[in-house]
């Protein structure tokens, strides 16, 4: 598998939809309905998107959980996760859930953070000396060649929390960007270490706390959390995560007799058909179980799991009797941490009204009109590349999540989703 397409996959967050869309009657065949009708809720509403979602072509298969309070009020699953082995979507399906790994990742971090192992205010080099005096590109020469310059401050640790870091991705083109795909620091064989020494020799895209800057941050949170514990990362997030909170099917690696129960990724093209991505690109579909345990992407997560981590933040910190955050510490990592001088913001605004906290974007003010993403004051969320999406919705005690896996990502799916469940709750 190149380097490229790999990152190609895991950074598709920043891409749009494609228009034109084709029907499949095969896949209409599948479609089901929601298993419940909760009283003084409208599951229609969601059944209706949903079902859309897949008739348009829009998914090959999808699945929908809501909590209010800790009570399920929805479920439903329509269509395929495999549309060659006629395997339809389930509550049991396993999913690539790419980008939503790094709010478990932050959730890791926050917990040594209580502990006293590291300050985010501290120089990122203070635990990760390969950091200390990075360099910035800044523009060109006369010449032609890229002009480097050294950067205004350190990178702090609250930088790799709120995207502030300018490490970027690797699938802009641009000089930096090249070098991350030549030297192909995010390939699975390589151990995190390796990743972090050679991520500090690129270039920064931009001056630390210039830009919200979305990238390879979360990975290096990773590499953080192994050198102030003294533990392999994936020991870490297994005891600190996902083993206290039961979530026995959310891993890194998934073995060959279990592959089966993967959802296939789609790629939508232009002409509007869905086609399968080859199984070398997807990484719940890898052979070997990867060297590199990132931070920023990599755990496969079936809704009933992923709702047990997003139920323990909505619950502060608690979930099932354990308690895996402190109230404050919720608190700390749902808050807006960007400066209010930051104003390139990159794909962020796509979301609303947001600012950032610790993993999470952060719903800063209401909707400004009706073409945004809906949502209450004080909410926080992320998704993933193939299409995912979770949130959690304070004020009215709301908890949610999207399966989906289609690239490009779909913001304008998130949309529709999020109305629906808000109109079903007469919440809208």
């Amino acid at each position: 598998m190149k380097f490229a397409t790999y990152f190609f996959i895991a950074g598709m967050s920043l891409l749009t939809l494609f228009a034109c869309q084709q029907k499949d009657n095969d896949i209409k065949e599948e479609v089901k309905g929601s298993e419940q009708v909760i009283n003084n809720m409208d599951t229609t509403k969601i059944d209706r998107v949903l079902s859309n979602f897949i008739e348009n072509d829009d998914f090959m298969g999808v699945s929908a959980l809501v909590y209010r309070g800790n009570e399920e009020v929805y479920f439903g699953a329509f269509g395929l996760a495999d549309k060659e082995s006629s395997t339809p979507f389930s509550r049991n399906s396993l999913v690539n859930i790419y980008s939503m790994t790094k709010p478990v990742t932050g959730t890791v971090l926050m917990s040594l953070y209580e502990e006293g192992l590291f300050d985010l205010e501290a120089p990122l080099s203070t635990y990760l000396p390969e950091y200390s005096n990075m360099l910035v590109v800044d523009g060109t020469k006369e010449d032609g060649s890229v002009k480097l310059v050294t950067a205004n401050r350190e990178i702090k640790v609250i930088d790799i929390f709120r995207h502030t870091a300018c490490f970027g991705y690797g699938w802009e083109g641009t000089y930096s960007a090249n070098i991350m795909n030549e030297k192909e620091i995010l390939d699975p064989k390589k151990p995190l270490s390796q990743f972090s020494q050679e991520l500090a020799a690129i270039p920064l895209y931009c001056h630390p706390g210039e830009q919200w800057k979305y990238g390879v941050s979360v990975d290096v949170q990773a590499r953080l959390a192994e050198v102030v514990s003294g533990k392999p990362y994936l020991e870490l997030v297994n005891e600190r995560v996902l083993s206290p909170l039961n979530m026995q099917k959310t891993r890194y690696f998934i073995p060959a007799e279990e592959k089966s129960n993967i959802s296939a990724v789609y790629i939508k093209y232009d002409t509007g058909e869905l086609v399968r991505d080859t199984d070398e690109n997807v990484y719940g579909f890898f052979k070997e179980a990867p060297v590199q345990t990132n931070g920023g992407h990599g755990l496969v997560s079936t809704i009933d799991d992923y709702m047990k981590f997003a139920l323990m933040l909505q619950n502060e910190g608690s979930y099932d009797g354990q308690q895996i955050l402190k109230p404050e510490t919720v608190a700390l990592m749902t808050k807006d941490h960007l400066p209010e001088d930051i104003t390139e913001k990159e794909f962020l605004p796509s979301k609303g009204q947001m600012g950032f906290g610790l993993n999470v974007a952060v719903r800063i003010a209401p909707p400004a009109d009706e073409s945004e993403n809906y949502g209450a004051v004080g909410e926080f969320l992320w998704d993933g590349a193939a299409s995912t999406l979770f949130w959690v919705d304070p004020l009215n005690d709301v908890t949610v999540i999207f399966f989906g896996q289609v690239i490009p990502f779909n913001n304008d799916a998130h949309k529709k989703f999020r109305d629906a469940v808000y109109e079903a709750l007469d919440l809208k």
